[in-house]
């Protein structure tokens, strides 16, 4: 049945009809399997879907490439972010579940929000952890169906401060709901982004989901 999907990934079915499915997207480096303890963490029962990045940069996937670390190939991101979004969208029919919530992780926080600037009728909303503004010149779309949560390291050495306000400017003032916080933390992921991302999820508007093929 799923035989047709271009993204090697693991799927987990939801155990809890409430339970929002999750979209699951590692970091650089990272692969289908990294992030489902988490998602299993922030919502108990939804649905997982976690594909692999694509593309290798020394061995290690990735979602789209770069020039060199924080110089990203545009170019690729706006072609990547279109062929994830279509897995996306025939994952959801191959295994009957209803409009995602991104949770992405640095390189998979990046590709979320590039989903979101071209293609925001794919994901339902997105936990974009560790973020950078994926496009310099991004599209001028409606976001105001849809919830945003952003969550910084204040002493992250790889995204700078501006980087981060320049993405929250860009979601908000597309009319996305954007709720930002920065943790006295670097770039690596702490227990305080599972308890920021499981309450963000719990609240009412996250759990209502579309159940349309």
């Amino acid at each position: 049945m799923t035989s047709h999907l271009t993204f090697i990934h693991r799927f987990e079915p939801g155990t809890r009809l409430e339970a929002p499915p999750l979209l699951l997207l590692h970091g650089t480096g990272g692969d289908e399997n990294d992030l489902l303890q988490l998602g299993r963490l922030i919502s108990p029962g939804s649905a997982l879907l976690s594909p692999r990045g694509k593309v290798l940069e020394n061995g290690m996937p990735r979602y789209f490439r770069r020039h060199a670390e924080g110089v990203f190939d545009e170019d690729d991101v706006r072609q990547r972010a279109h062929e994830l979004a279509d897995f996306i969208e025939a994952a959801r029919t191959a295994y009957g579940i209803g409009k995602l919530i991104a949770v992405g992780y640095s390189n998979g926080a990046n590709i979320a929000a590039a989903i979101l600037l071209q293609r925001p009728d794919v994901l339902s909303s997105a936990a974009l952890l560790r973020p950078m503004v994926p496009l310099s010149h991004a599209p001028n779309v409606d976001l105001s169906d849809k919830r945003v949560l952003m969550v910084a390291g204040q002493h992250d050495p790889i995204i700078p401060r501006e980087n981060t306000l320049r993405l929250h400017d860009l979601l908000s003032t597309r009319g996305a709901d954007v709720e930002s916080h920065d943790l006295p933390i670097g770039h690596q992921l702490s227990q305080a982004d599972l308890t920021l991302a499981r309450r963000w999820i719990r609240t009412p508007d996250s759990v209502a989901m579309d159940k349309a093929s």
